[in-house]
């Protein structure tokens, strides 16, 4: 099968081995894959990761160990938990020790053919939802994740530091809750079609006033982390979702004499990330900047990572 691969440098190999299947798990036949921006951090060096890259993905199960599986349109957790340790039976799969990770750690990913995936990580996608809307469930899934781990009321004041995918659907999910929520981003001109679901965008740091309740940073820049410190009010509330590669300087002593709160915040819950995309409650078509054959996976990668891009889908056909 063919597939993009990292190994020291990216490429597309076109004589890889279709995936056996093992015990508990299903082979997925990818029909498209989305270019995320920890994709972009894992070809600069981050985690170390070697192997076929993508975590965002639609495609059919061709074989599963659940028979019944044969034949759907499927969307995948990409923590392959062992299901037996202490932190997944405790209910903490997604931090399970032994897990491995589609397309970051010790998995292979979904820029290919065919990846596999344990049977309890899929999940069907309706007919209602098309294939690029599939392929945004895993990222909507982890914006979700934010209103698990912070109690958000309608009175917060919240705002979104980045102006990519990610906090792009953040600020679609925080505005559901009621509260008052504006994008920090450096596109915002673009992102007018957000006012119509009410929030504010705003590229310019110096319209928000310094007394924010919650933050939630997603730059993939530790220059947004710095920004958020200094938006943020006493005891507010920093929720970190960008990844960075290497170390980064950081002034502790502020969120000791601040007494300021930094919630990390990764994967996220499918189930409602699906019923939100079905019930037409977040839009993603204006996200999308571009299709390309897996063929051209290498110029596809290069689209991504030039700045204003967002996502930019790999399709498999």
């Amino acid at each position: 099968m063919r597939g993009l691969v990292l190994h020291q440098s990216l490429r597309l190999h076109t004589d890889l081995p279709i995936p056996s299947l093992k015990p508990q798990e299903a082979r997925i036949r990818v029909i498209q894959a989305g270019i995320c921006s920890t994709d972009l951090q894992l070809i600069k060096g981050y985690m170390g990761f070697q192997g076929v890259l993508g975590h965002e993905f639609v495609g059919v199960v061709d074989d599963a160990s659940e028979t019944s599986l044969v034949g759907k349109r499927v969307v995948g957790e990409i923590n392959a938990a062992c299901r037996t340790c202490e932190t997944c039976v405790n209910g903490r799969p997604t931090h399970c020790p032994h897990r491995t990770t589609l397309g970051i750690q010790g998995r292979d990913g979904a820029f290919a053919d065919y990846l596999t995936l344990p049977v309890a990580n899929l999940f069907a996608v309706p007919d209602s939802i098309t294939d690029d809307q599939a392929v945004f469930i895993e990222p909507l899934a982890a914006a979700c994740e934010i209103t698990q781990l912070v109690s958000i009321k309608p009175a917060d004041r919240v705002v979104v530091i980045g102006g990519g995918k990610l906090g792009l659907l953040c600020a679609q999910i925080l505005g559901l809750s009621g509260c008052s929520v504006t994008l920090l981003g450096r596109h915002s001109e673009s992102y007018t079609w957000l006012n119509n679901m009410g929030i504010t965008v705003t590229s310019n740091p110096v319209d928000i006033p310094r007394d924010v309740d919650i933050i939630v940073e997603a730059t993939g820049n530790p220059e947004g982390l710095s920004t958020a410190i200094e938006l943020i009010r006493p005891r507010g509330t920093i929720v970190l979702k960008s990844t960075y590669h290497g170390k980064i300087p950081l002034n502790m002593a502020e969120f000791v004499i601040q007494e300021i709160s930094l919630i990390g915040s990764r994967c996220g819950p499918f189930a409602p990330a699906i019923r939100l995309l079905e019930g037409g409650h977040i839009r993603v078509d204006p996200l999308i900047h571009g299709h390309y054959p897996l063929t051209e996976g290498m110029r596809a990668m290069e689209k991504a990572a030039q700045r204003g891009t967002l996502k930019v889908m790999l399709h498999m056909a």
